[in-house]
């Protein structure tokens, strides 16, 4: 690991609490969003906390790491009480956190963000070339050709979570808390990062890892927590817990995420997209002469690993990216001339894979992001219907079932699960002919992706057209009618809902790929 990195002089001990939480509460309010949590983290070790949005993992592990303080409870750091004045205070102690939700400045470089606040200093002022050394080194280990002067805005979703890695590795931590690290990572780089995990227990390092892909957390856990309305209703080691457990804990049952809608006729075909090729920034087509239909009341989910383009397809058809050649045809018109609004008006919408970045105004209310895009429905001139808006709100929040204290909530006091469903319930309040969503489970529960599933399976039943992206196969078999695999920026394979796991990822490279 990197040279701030902690090598312990005595051999990790899996039976010492290193940190722990005693009764810890915390309230905003009337929400209590932790209960009385009790929660222990072993020396060297995995412990991996499960969990619904809005459980409470989020705020246990920024209490534990000093971002926010505790209602009431203590927590406990070498058997001794401690208070973390702030998370400058809780990292001063060797305890560090990498976020959800990336907390990156997009305009500085790869460098400047890693060494952000704690600049090395030479004789002359800030050293930046020791810094680049050692964000080169970082890059190398956690194997990623990244240049440490790249602007982060330039570098893509799964990069950029890189970085807010290698930040958090370049402290010297003992005790490393991973909310959803592997959210926007592509198979190969999940690999490597539990690589790194793996070196950091084995150096004595204690791993806190928050995940919603539930099997691929198994694979690296030593132990397993579970909390649901803020409790702990579970612990255990890890050859004691498996898949239904987890489930059983979490949601108190086994949800499925449905299956493909039927009983009803399909309609005509609501977008068709014809020989599409889509450029990168040097001008290689990262998407290459790709033709797709999809009907209305049809689900139509794109597969492939991450760089198959998957995005770029989305992102070109709803506007945000430019083409090289090709057509979008939207219910028998071409909109390729249009801008990003009039396709929108049109019917044609794209829910983004970035919800913070691209999905949400953070500084607007829940039901300020709600009626953003249907701003036109209500406004004449200057002036706004707020009778009219504030119903569209309720709508929504009801239709979407978005868990709130209403629209005037904070955007930012939601769970990812619920930012999600926000950003999708803005999207069907234009009232679209055909939805993309590009990943629209990305960082979200289980019973917060059936959710979803379920409101795309209602809007087909209603005609909607419906095309969406994942990188999990096990959501290719879910509610679509029909698969798309795409390799290399082309359709590499076209199956219907009965299609086997292996058939699937065979056709995305995914062998090839391992």
């Amino acid at each position: 690991m990197s040279p701030q990195t902690p090598v312990p002089d005595t051999k990790p001990n899996p039976e010492q609490v290193v940190l722990a939480a005693r009764s810890v509460a915390k309230s905003y309010g009337n929400v209590h969003a932790l209960k009385g949590v009790n929660f222990d983290i072993h020396q060297g070790q995995v412990t991996t906390l499960f969990g619904e949005n809005g459980a409470g993992k989020s705020t246990l592990m920024k209490v534990l790491s000093g971002v926010i303080q505790p209602t009431s409870g203590e927590i406990i750091l070498d058997g001794q009480p401690v208070v973390f004045g702030n998370a400058a205070g809780a990292r001063d102690h060797g305890i560090s956190i990498i976020h959800q939700e990336l907390s990156l400045a997009p305009n500085l470089s790869v460098r400047d963000n890693i060494f952000m606040g704690r600049e090395l200093h030479g004789t002359a002022g800030v050293d930046f070339a020791e810094e680049e050394r050692q964000t080169r080194k970082l890059m190398e280990e956690l194997e990623e050709d990244i240049d440490p002067l790249t602007p982060v805005e330039d570098l893509r979703l799964g990069q950029q979570q890189i970085v807010e890695i290698a930040r958090a590795l370049s402290v010297n931590s003992r005790i490393l808390i991973m909310d959803e690290p592997t959210s926007a990572l592509s198979a190969s780089e999940v690999e490597v990062l539990f690589k790194v995990i793996r070196d950091l227990t084995a150096r004595g390092v204690s791993i806190v890892y928050i995940s919603h892909h539930l099997e691929e957390a198994l694979t690296i856990t030593d132990h397993a927590v579970v909390l649901r309305d803020g409790n702990m209703t579970a612990y255990a080691p890890r050859a004691e817990i498996d898949l239904e457990w987890i489930v059983r804990n979490m949601v108190g049952e086994n949800y499925d995420l449905g299956s493909p809608p039927g009983g009803y006729e399909m309609g005509e075909v609501a977008l068709s997209i014809r020989n599409l090729s889509v450029p990168d920034a040097s001008g290689v087509d990262l998407v290459r002469d790709l033709s797709l239909d999809v009907r209305a009341g049809e689900i139509v989910c794109v597969y492939g690993l991450m760089g198959a383009g998957r995005t770029e397809l989305l992102e070109a058809v709803a506007g945000r990216l430019a083409k090289t050649g090709g057509e979008i045809v939207l219910e028998g018109r071409e909109v390729s001339h249009l801008s990003i609004g009039e396709r929108i008006a049109r019917g044609l919408a794209l829910v983004p894979e970035d919800r913070q970045r691209d999905g949400l105004v953070q500084t607007m209310s829940v039901g300020q992001n709600l009626s953003l895009a249907s701003i036109r429905d209500f406004t004449k001139g200057l002036f706004t219907q707020h009778r009219a808006e504030k119903k569209l709100i309720q709508d929504s929040i009801r239709e979407v079932t978005v868990k709130t204290d209403g629209g005037d909530a904070s955007i930012g006091s939601l769970s990812g699960g619920n930012q999600q469903k926000v950003v999708i319930g803005k999207i069907l309040a234009t009232r679209p002919r055909v939805i993309m969503l590009d990943e629209p489970s990305r960082g979200i529960d289980i019973g917060a992706k059936a959710e979803v599933f379920r409101l795309l399976a209602e809007g087909a039943k209603q005609g909607l057209a419906v095309l969406y992206s994942t990188s999990e196969v096990g959501e290719c078999l879910s509610i679509a009618h029909r698969i798309i695999v795409m390799h290399k920026g082309r359709v590499s394979a076209v199956f219907d809902s009965n299609a086997s796991k292996e058939q699937i990822m065979a056709a995305s490279g995914e062998a090839e790929a391992a």
